[in-house]
């Protein structure tokens, strides 16, 4: 159940074409479905936004498309996260109009076409960052907001992201994703007056301690503005850099619609 569905609900005890009871008896049976190897969430998107998000790691596929079945009864979006590729072919057999981000090991599901609104930016360091950069695409995407993606612009190569300087400062939160040193994100946020959410990969030579250098010096940056996830957290940060997008949005719509308001009522007077 998505807040459409629980408002149509609604609506329909209000209009007497259901009755009380058979209204909580719905909701009463909606909170979540056990599969017997799992409880299926069906009440996250009115908790949190989005549906519950399968992690497949650890998963049979079976199990993965179950409880994809489960969800999408309910809901109306569909993410699977680190899904290998027997996986991913098994949901894309079920469902014919997902969209699999191949690189970032994600499956999308929308029966419906999804309204992409806002901007999030999207930066890679290097080209080995990329399948982590894309999981932060699949659930931004799916998620509703517009993404524009520039890799391989890591500050080794001082030049590729300040040419994309004008791109950050219009964007509404920057997902910065690098590894080796992790320098990117400190450099990003004294660029821009916009959040950004840094992610270190477990790329680099030994030294990096598969991600632990990058994710001390996103931790430690000297810029304001930059929050940290996890070790190869593109799902965490996707999700993050969505809510902060959808929020903005909402507050720039707000404005716009405040200031011709504000415009016609002066044309009147």
């Amino acid at each position: 159940m998505n807040k459409d569905s629980l408002r149509e609900l609604l609506e329909r005890v209000r209009s007497g074409t259901t009755d009380v009871e058979a209204a909580i008896e719905r909701l009463r049976s909606l909170p979540f479905e056990n599969l017997g190897f799992a409880r299926v969430d069906h009440h996250r998107h009115i908790r949190c936004g989005f549906p519950e998000v399968i992690f497949c790691k650890g998963k049979r596929p079976r199990e993965v498309v179950e409880i994809a079945r489960s969800l999408l009864k309910h809901g109306k979006r569909l993410l699977a996260t680190r899904a290998d590729d027997e996986t991913a072919d098994l949901l894309k057999n079920e469902f014919p109009e997902a969209v699999r981000y191949e690189k970032g090991r994600a499956v999308a599901v929308a029966p419906e076409p999804v309204e992409r609104t806002g901007r999030i930016c999207l930066l890679s360091a290097g080209t080995a960052d990329i399948p982590v950069a894309e999981e932060a695409r699949a659930t931004a995407e799916i998620m509703g907001s517009r993404v524009d993606a520039f890799y391989d612009v890591g500050v080794a190569g001082i030049h590729r992201i300040l040419d994309k300087t004008s791109e950050l400062q219009a964007a509404n939160v920057i997902v910065a994703v690098a590894g080796m040193e992790g320098a990117l994100a400190s450099v990003v946020g004294g660029l821009v007056d916009v959040p950004v959410i840094a992610v270190p990969t477990s790329v680099g030579y030994g030294a990096s301690f598969g991600g632990i250098a990058p994710l001390l010096t996103m931790l430690n940056s000297c810029a304001a503005g930059v929050a940290v996830v996890n070790i190869d957290n593109g799902f965490g940060a996707g999700y993050m850099a969505s809510l902060i997008n959808r929020l903005a949005s909402e507050w720039k719509n707000n404005a716009e619609g405040s200031q011709n308001t504000a415009r016609d009522l002066s044309s009147q007077t």
